[in-house]
């Protein structure tokens, strides 16, 4: 059972690289489908909207579908739709067809992103001890890899098209190679050895426990909400507001990227031992310091270390909120996933937007303020944390180790 359990937690890497692959290689192409499309900036930003709503339409589709049917089936059917539709895209040639590609590689995204969570969740209950930040970094590494293979295959003289092609019969391959490791099915509570008052939420009627799932969604809203801004505007912050260079100014989201992804790397290790409520609430502290300095930095090099802070703060909150949602009911751990996850994704597809529309009544750095107040009310409802199975990994690691 070891060495399954070890192979499924490997399986589970996979498939988040493989996520952040697929949808790295379509951000990388931006450009090229743009030009082929023929469509303005402003134009694309809309078509863009179709994407993400295909996402949340394949969150909601493939949570239940992953709680009825299994991660073994959900998981690798998800993967391979969206390694086949990757190359939608790139093969559209006017507005229309580019939108109803995108709504569809959207879907398939969002299927894979949500049944790969589930399942993370139910590695997560056997392992008995936190697990889920790990998954959420090697996602960020799947979008290095992206980057990477795009570059060497434009200087192969590969078209986009072919790229595309190319990355997508991969992800189908890696799909269905590492269907056999998954777990067959989630993990319960006459399997798990772990005492009955670790088990999920005993406390709560069905209403509250519905309440509670929708108030981490609401709090992922927040988090990813200013994880979207960030993605967005900090070159543009360093560039318009602070007078940086582009080439100067491009850093200030590698610094946010790279912070995220070593807080991600750490912060397993780190509800092992402070539990999760503790990595949200210090964690949102910390992202609200950071982005409080950047709005009020007037010089360069304390904005990229308000950028880090940020980052390192928000990297580990969206995983507690998955996790919790998760571990929340084994049994509809997809369908409360996908409910957290599909607001969270709101949140980041709303964040750049709703920035853009403060800058019409404040400068851009005055607008960050709003992102204050998001963490610091993330920080103050953390205790959301408190109660139920987000005590489980702690608690069943300790008694694993008595």
């Amino acid at each position: 059972m070891e060495r399954s359990l070890r192979a499924a937690r490997v399986a589970t890497y996979v498939y988040f690289v493989l996520c952040g692959t697929l949808m790295g290689a379509w951000v990388v192409h931006i450009p090229a489908v743009e030009e082929r499309v023929g469509v303005s900036h402003a134009a694309l930003g809309g078509l863009l909207v179709l994407l993400g709503l295909g996402a949340f339409a394949g969150m909601q589709v493939a949570g239940p579908l992953a709680d009825r049917f299994g991660a073994r089936v959900v998981v690798p059917a998800s993967g391979v739709l969206c390694g086949a539709s990757l190359i939608l895209p790139g093969l559209a040639r006017d507005p229309w067809t580019l939108a109803g590609a995108l709504f569809v590689f959207g879907f398939c995204n969002g299927c894979l992103d949500v049944s790969m969570n589930a399942h993370a969740v139910h590695v997560e209950k056997a392992y008995g001890r936190p697990v889920m930040s790990g998954f959420h970094a090697t996602f960020s590494v799947g979008g290095v890899v992206a980057a990477l293979v795009a570059a060497g295959a434009a200087s192969a003289g590969l078209t986009p098209v072919a790229s595309m092609a190319a990355m997508g019969a991969v992800g189908i391959v890696v799909a269905l190679v590492s269907i056999r490791a998954l777990l067959p099915s989630a993990p319960n509570a006459e399997s798990s050895d772990s005492p009955p008052e670790t088990e999920a939420v005993p406390d709560t009627a069905p209403g509250s426990a519905r309440g509670r799932i929708w108030l981490l969604a609401v709090l992922a809203l927040m988090v990813m909400l200013c994880e979207g801004a960030a993605n967005d505007w900090s070159a543009l912050h360093l560039k318009d507001v602070l007078g940086a260079p582009a080439g100067t100014a491009a850093f200030a989201y590698g610094t946010f990227a790279a912070a995220m992804t070593i807080g991600r790397l750490l912060a397993d290790r780190l509800v092992a031992r402070f539990g999760s409520m503790a990595i949200l609430r210090h964690g949102a502290a910390m992202a609200a310091v950071g982005i409080t300095l950047v709005a009020l930095a007037p010089w360069m090099w304390a904005a990229f270390i308000g950028w880090a802070l940020f980052g390192l703060g928000l990297s580990g909150t969206v995983p507690q909120l998955f996790s919790a949602a998760g571990h929340a009911d084994p049994a509809a751990a997809g369908a409360n996933v996908s409910r957290v996850a599909g607001l969270g994704y709101v949140g980041m597809l709303a964040g750049p937007a709703v920035i853009g529309w403060l800058t019409h009544l404040v400068p851009l750095n005055h607008a960050f303020v709003l992102l204050t107040l998001l963490c610091v009310t993330t920080a103050a409802a953390a205790g959301i944390l408190r109660t139920g199975s987000d005590r489980m990994p702690r608690t069943e690691m300790a008694t694993a180790d008595r």
